[in-house]
């Protein structure tokens, strides 16, 4: 399947289109900075951007949105809920809080952020819930492994249209990519830069064969993959250069060789070992 551009999406399960590349915005919270990475990434024609209420800058989200000449509906907006809310009740109310900082009347896909035991399952009848209700297209899951899910699915009335994970060549979760593609759940990859560890000989052979950078050569191999991936940078110029990967494509040769980096090596947390 190619993907030849920047507005290119992937259809999810309830027939909910989800743009292939977006803008991760975590980490992103001095002044204005939120804004201006988001006013570039628009500008160079994103159409997805990736927060979330940990993230604390929702309501930077909400203005850049605001103060874009793009028209709502044509952006697509995800949050997530922060472990410490998550429960039935205190889920509904995370929502209504994030909402009213991003200054929305509906989102498009609302996550949970951490599989908390004991917690994500009652939390997931709040998400299908806000579905059912009309306030988010689309619901779904960050950070669940294949156990995750499968005990998730054994309760669940509506399934996940979406897993954010960690993923990248070093951690490419084929057995999470393969069970998510069984059950029509779209994988989406967080840290797809390795949190700028590119210095990898595969990656700069390839960088130089394609006359593209590393990050680019690993953002096309997310795509080949049937991976929504959401680099994050607030620098105008690496926001332009991140979304420059739709004038090449990697061959099968060169795919395989980035499949086979796999080393199941996290540069974030373990959801199996995560202190929440």
């Amino acid at each position: 399947m190619a993907i030849k551009s920047l507005t290119d999406t992937t259809t999810l399960h309830n027939g909910v289109q989800m743009p292939w590349f977006g803008l991760g915005v975590w980490k992103v919270t001095a002044e204005n900075e939120v804004e201006n990475a988001i006013q570039s990434a628009l500008e160079t024609g994103y159409r997805s951007i990736d927060t979330a209420a940990i993230y604390g800058n929702e309501e930077g989200v909400g203005r850049a949105l605001r103060e874009s000449s793009v028209p709502r509906d044509q952006i697509f907006v995800t949050t997530k809920v922060w472990n410490s809310n998550q429960g039935y009740d205190t889920t509904l109310a995370a929502f209504d809080e994030s909402m009213k900082k991003l200054g929305l009347d509906y989102l498009d896909l609302y996550l949970i952020h951490w599989p908390v035991a004991g917690k994500y399952k009652d939390t997931w009848r709040a998400l299908e819930k806000l579905y059912k209700d009309g306030r988010v297209r689309a619901i779904g899951v960050s950070n669940f492994h294949v156990n995750h899910l499968q005990d998730l699915l054994a309760d669940a009335e509506v399934v996940p249209m979406v897993n954010q994970v960690e993923y990248h060549p070093l951690l490419n979760q084929q057995e999470l990519l393969t069970f998510c593609r069984e059950n029509k759940i779209q994988l989406e990859a967080w840290s797809p830069l390795m949190q700028g560890n590119l210095d990898v000989p595969v990656l700069s052979q390839l960088a130089e064969k394609y006359g593209k950078s590393a990050a680019q050569i690993v953002l096309r191999w997310d795509l080949q993959n049937e991976v929504v991936t959401i680099p994050k940078s607030v620098n105008p110029t690496r926001i332009a250069e991140n979304a420059n990967i739709f004038d090449f494509e990697l061959s099968d040769d060169d795919m395989a060789e980035l499949n086979a980096m796999n080393e199941n090596r996290r540069f974030g947390p373990d959801p199996d070992n995560f202190d929440f």
